[in-house]
This record gives structure tokens, C-alpha cells and sequence, in this order.
């Protein structure tokens, strides 16, 4: 590949998620669609009219044997078929981007590393809240010492995920398949509390299940608490049981040289700024809803 040519991707799994990146993909100069993969046969007619002249398989396996020349392949698919097909991509000699969760178990993702290693391959996990402004700002300040010695971190998420998003028969709610909350809902806002503030120690936590025991197999609410490596404590509240409608996702900071918040629905605003010989700059607009879709949950749909 020559550096003008354009990075071909696949789009391994064309659903809600699949869908925006192909979108992104189709619409970027420099970038080109490659193939769309996705196990439901009867999209191909309608990926065709979104899609026109992209090829359509029905697997990866059927992608690579028809020799689809591609540099990236994208993983929009249920959580638990991340890990092996991503290991089938690199091992195909692809880049690999993967939505979030990589893996739902360490030894799972730490394969996927392995043979990136191996292949020589780059793995990129899809955290682009990372890239939100108030998020930037915030690592800034961290960075620069314009908090002095954080002492406490809280970070709230309250969502709303009910019969409506659980779909019967599917991969949502499964142990295995999904893997829970802390992994579908809000591993964006746990990632972000490791990217700007490090690795925690001494982690505590309580779990409830207030309303989805017919639902998922796993918890809908959590207390955890925890302390910084670098000093400092904190403490992660998050549910899926809010009733009808998305709450809040919220990270408040109490530090020596003043306090601030972030909130917002989807935690893209600065609520709070108080900070000692510090005024707050007006930040960059948000990007556009089509490229944050991915942090932006969807909202609940009926089975069909």
C-alpha cells in the first residue's frame, strides 16, 4: 500500500454500530470500503442500496477465501465474537479496530496483543471519548499539575436499559455473551478514569440487581471503591435500572488546588470549574452525533 492510497477496510458485522463506521468509512477520502460482513443473509438487498458495488459475506471466513484485498478489518459484532475475530484478522495480516469490549476475560485480550506482537499488526480499541473536549481538557490538566494532589475521584453512571434494549433469545444479557454492564454500558468512563488518572489499587465493590433478574444474568447496579496509584481515592456508581429514560454519566474531581465536574448526559460538558489562579477556556464544540454514536447508547428498541 503506497502512502496515497486509501485504507481499505472490512466491516466485520453491519448493524446499528457497523453501520456508522461503514458510513464514516464511504464518506472519508482517505479511506475505502472494502467488504461488509455480516451473518444475516437477507441485509445483503438492503447493505446493496447503502452500499452500492461493496461486496457482502455472510462470514469472515468467506471474505477471506474470495481474496478481498483489504489493510483494516472493523469489528462491530456481539461482544463474545471479538476475540476470534480478531485473532483471525491479524492473522490474515490486517489491522484490527475493535468496538468495545476487546475481550470480556484478561487472558482473551491479552491473545489478541500476543499476536498482534506476532503479525506485526496495530489493535485499536474503539474509546473516542477520549477524544470528547471536555475529556481532552481535563487529561491537560491532570498532566500539566493544574490539580495539585487529587484526593477524590467520583464518577457516576445512570442509565436507563430495561425489557426494551434485552431482547429475547439474544446476546445481550448472557454472562458469556455479553459479559455485563461494566463491559456493554460504561467501559468507555472506566477507560477514562485509567487514561487520565492512572492505574487504582485497593478495589471494594458491591453489586445489585434491582430490577433485571428476569432480564440478564448479571447485576444492574454497583458501589465500587478504589484508590489511586498516584494518591488519592474514588468510587464508580453505575445502574441500568433508571426508569424509562438515561439519567446521567458524570466524573467529579475534589483536588488541592480546587474541584470541578463533568456531567451531562453522555458526560461531554463541563458543569463545574473551580480552580485556583485558573479560568476555564472555551472548549471546542462537541463532534457531530454521527461520530459519537458509539459513546451515545441507543436508545431502547422493541424485540422484533
Amino acid at each position: 500500500m503506497s502512502d496515497s492510497a486509501p485504507v481499505r477496510f472490512v466491516i466485520c458485522g453491519v448493524g446499528h454500530i457497523g453501520r456508522r463506521h461503514a458510513a464514516l468509512v464511504a464518506r472519508y477520502p482517505g479511506a475505502q470500503l472494502a467488504a461488509l460482513v455480516d451473518v444475516r443473509p437477507e441485509l445483503a438487498g438492503e447493505l446493496a442500496g447503502e452500499f452500492p458495488e461493496i461486496p457482502f459475506y455472510t462470514s469472515l471466513e468467506k471474505c477471506f477465501a474470495a481474496g478481498c484485498e483489504a489493510d483494516v478489518l472493523t469489528i462491530a459484532t456481539p461482544n463474545y465474537q471479538h476475540v476470534p475475530q480478531a485473532i483471525a484478522g491479524l492473522t490474515h495480516g490486517l489491522h484490527v479496530v475493535i468496538e468495545k469490549p476487546i475481550a470480556l476475560r484478561t487472558h482473551d485480550a491479552e491473545a489478541v496483543v500476543r499476536m498482534a506482537e506476532q503479525t506485526g499488526r496495530l489493535v485499536f480499541g474503539v474509546m473516542q471519548n477520549r477524544y470528547s473536549p471536555p475529556a481532552v481538557w481535563l487529561k491537560q490538566l491532570v498532566q500539566e499539575g493544574k490539580l495539585g494532589q487529587v484526593y477524590l475521584v467520583q464518577i457516576n453512571c445512570f442509565w436507563n436499559r430495561d425489557a426494551r434494549y434485552y431482547c429475547a433469545g439474544g446476546w445481550k444479557g448472557s454472562q458469556q455473551q455479553d459479559g455485563g454492564t461494566l463491559f456493554t454500558q460504561f467501559s468507555h468512563f472506566v477507560d477514562l478514569l485509567y487514561w487520565v488518572f492512572g492505574d487504582i489499587t485497593n478495589i471494594g465493590a458491591r453489586f445489585f440487581d434491582f430490577n433485571h433478574e428476569e432480564l440478564t444474568e448479571f447485576e444492574d447496579s454497583g458501589l465500587v471503591t478504589f484508590d489511586l496509584v498516584r494518591g488519592g481515592s474514588g468510587t464508580l456508581h453505575y445502574s441500568t435500572a433508571v426508569w424509562d429514560q438515561n439519567l446521567e454519566s458524570s466524573l467529579t474531581v475534589i483536588a488541592e488546588h480546587g474541584s470541578l465536574k463533568i456531567g451531562g448526559q453522555y458526560m461531554d460538558k463541563v458543569e463545574y470549574c473551580h480552580l485556583r489562579n485558573y479560568t476555564l477556556p472555551e472548549l471546542p464544540p462537541r463532534t457531530p452525533p454521527t461520530i459519537m454514536a458509539h459513546t451515545r447508547a441507543a436508545p431502547p428498541t422493541t424485540c422484533t
